[in-house]
This record gives C-alpha cells, structure tokens and sequence, in this order.
C-alpha cells in the first residue's frame, strides 16, 4: 500500500482544471469613532443601527484578484447624535485560474465575501466593544442572494442601455 500515491482527487488537482486559492487575507482600513463619549454612555435611549455593505475586486494578474469587503456600522441615538461609527475593509488576494467569466463573477461575488465575512464580524464586534459599548454581533449575510440581486440589476440597466453590448443579445422593449 505505501507504494501506491494516495490521491482522492482533492489532493492533488489536475493542472488544467478549475483552481482556487485563498492567498492572504489582511484589514485594509480600520476607524472607529465614538464623537458623543462620554456623554452618551448614560443616554437612555432606544439606539438605532445602520449597516452599509460593499464590494471591490481588482484584478492584480491574471491568476490574483484582491477582494475588499467593506462594512460601515453607524449607532445613532435620537435623531441626530451619533454613538458610534464604526468602518472596516477587510480584504483578501484569492487565485483564481481555469474559471469562466461567469463562474470567476460569481466566485468573486458570492465565495470571496463569504471567506472575508468572519474577519469583519470579529473586527466591528471588537472595535465596538474597545469602544465602551455593549458587545454587537453582525448577523449572517446571504451573499449569494445579494449576487443575485446585483446580476438582475445588471440584466435590467442592460436592457435599458445596452445598444447591442452584448452578442448575440435579444432585443429589449416593445418590439
């Protein structure tokens, strides 16, 4: 038995095939400010939160794309008085090779932020918590479902505006 290579397919890719690599995940940029402290440590108010999410690619070569995922966590309290404001990138360089353009967007659209999610969570929970506030826990994303929101808006602004950008493409509105 120990003459024979163990190879279950997984181990040991084929050359040509489909590959993906994480190659390094790193935070890119990191903010945390509290303008109210200290005086809204003792406000009693119903705090509000707005999350803002986005997504960058840009391609480094032609095997290496760099991922940024970047979350902005806002705290408001009342109407106007911010409690805390708290801003992450996390990005990461994943290999890519062998993929279609299709598979690569949606690799880079849905699996990529899905690797980096985790990293973000556990940064904004620590900045918040460093910041004297109640520990915070970001909810579970659907990244897959916010790609597919991102592909039907694509499809639409191309029916709109695509004077033939696409080959082969069927002719949009009331023909």
């Amino acid at each position: 038995m120990s003459d024979q290579p163990v190879s279950n397919g997984a181990a040991a890719p084929a050359s040509n095939g489909p590959q993906f690599s994480v190659e390094k995940i790193y935070v890119k940029d990191v903010s945390f400010e509290a303008p109210g402290a200290p005086g809204v440590f003792n406000e009693q108010v119903q705090p509000q939160l707005q999350m803002n999410l986005n997504q960058r690619v840009q391609r480094l070569n032609d095997s290496a794309f760099e991922v940024v995922l970047g979350v902005t966590l806002t705290c408001t309290l009342g109407e106007d008085k911010t409690a805390y404001l708290a801003e992450v990138q996390q990005a990461g360089v994943f290999g890519l090779t062998g993929f279609d353009d299709a598979a690569l967007d949606a690799i880079l659209g849905t699996h990529c932020p899905n690797i980096l999610y985790p990293y973000v969570r556990q940064t904004i929970g620590d900045l918040i918590q460093a910041g004297g506030f109640p520990p915070f826990l970001l909810q579970p994303i659907n990244f897959e479902a916010l790609y597919a929101e991102s592909l039907r808006q694509r499809a639409e602004q191309q029916a709109k505006g695509g004077d033939g950008d696409l080959a082969g493409s069927e002719p949009a509105g009331n023909a």
